[in-house]
């Protein structure tokens, strides 16, 4: 399946979650936000939101600093 992650096409397997997302684009689950269809998803639903063909994507990574 194909979704939009940031704007850019990504080809999934058919199935995928969240989790699985960020564990392919090798980001860590600290510091990341993800929305779905511009809805929020807190952490402990990663493994449980199930991404669809076209679901738009968005992965944010907080960055410290002063």
């Amino acid at each position: 399946m194909t979704l939009h992650v940031n704007g850019k096409p990504l080809d999934l397997p058919e199935g995928s979650n969240v989790a699985q997302l960020l564990e392919k684009l090798g980001t860590g689950a600290k510091r990341v936000a993800v929305e779905v269809n511009k809805e929020l998803v807190i952490k402990k639903e990663w493994e449980a939101k199930v991404l669809r063909e076209g679901d738009q994507v968005e992965v944010v990574t907080f960055v410290g600093g002063g």
